[in-house]
């Protein structure tokens, strides 16, 4: 059986030092939570199985994503390493891998050109390409029949919207069907954010996270509303996610990775230990 991953997560913005870990409330609120180079190497000592690096305004400030940051920070870990922010062309998935990356996050520019996940995947493998996909829920589904319509917690019914430059612009696409789009196109794993759970420490996403880990044949990482290690077990067995994305819990102290690992594997979640 293969085990499931878990991933601290790393939005970075940039200041005048470079680079700063943040972590908000539906991706505004920010609050520093350190540096990153510094908690990449906490996470990696902890044991945790990758870490994700999100230059999460880059896109939205039409800038290209920070490789001195990632340069300083892949010297300092072990394990897979995944970035995104702002990667809109070949030549900045192979500078951000050569600056040590083994993975980039593609979200707005796939959006705006499907054909670059394929671009891309033909390039670098598509073991090397992960989609990242930001959804909210939206509620009308009257004038919206063709989209994939979800039963959720409560029994109302609606369908996820992709959402690009972090958060900031809704797109009418169906997350569902555009995860299987891009699965198609090549990209080898999805890192899926619900915007309705980020940053809210309520859970993650289960239904939208179950419909896409049943949908596709691609591991899919449950993102965004981890507020406690037992999310995380639902957002495995419940969710059916593959991997499990969080920030604040590991960043502000709550839990280790360490504690979250020992307690999915007493519950019967495999992981590596």
């Amino acid at each position: 059986m293969l085990t499931k991953r878990i991933i601290p997560c790393l939005d970075v913005t940039l200041d005048k030092k470079g680079g700063c870990v943040v972590k908000g409330i539906e991706f505004v609120n920010l609050r520093e939570a350190g540096d990153p180079v510094w908690l990449a190497k906490k996470y990696n000592e902890q044991g945790a199985d990758e870490l994700v690096f999100l230059d999460i305004t880059a896109s939205h400030e039409r800038r290209g994503t920070m490789i001195d940051v990632i340069e300083r920070t892949a010297d300092e870990v072990f394990i897979p390493l995944t970035v995104g922010g702002g990667i809109s062309s070949t030549d900045a998935i192979r500078n951000i891998l050569r600056a040590g990356a083994d993975k980039v996050s593609i979200n707005t520019a796939a959006v705006k050109s499907p054909d670059f996940v394929k671009e891309a995947a033909d390039i670098f493998g598509s073991q090397c390409i992960v989609t990242a996909i930001d959804c909210r829920r939206n509620p009308n589904i009257k004038d919206n029949k063709d989209k994939t319509l979800i039963e959720l917690e409560d029994g109302n019914i609606a369908w996820y919207e992709v959402v690009i430059y972090g958060g900031r612009t809704p797109t009418s696409l169906d997350a569902v069907q555009w995860a299987q789009r891009v699965e198609k196109l090549g990209s080898g794993e999805i890192l899926l954010t619900s915007m309705d759970r980020d940053g809210t420490k309520d859970g993650y996403d289960l239904p939208i996270t179950r419909a896409l880990s049943e949908g596709l044949d691609i591991p899919v990482i449950a993102s965004g509303g981890a507020g406690n290690i037992e999310h995380m077990y639902d957002a495995f067995t419940s969710g059916k996610a593959d991997a499990a994305l969080a920030a604040s819990i590991f960043h502000f102290g709550e839990y280790t990775i360490g504690q979250a690992k020992e307690y999915l594997r007493n519950r019967g979640v495999p992981v590596r230990v």
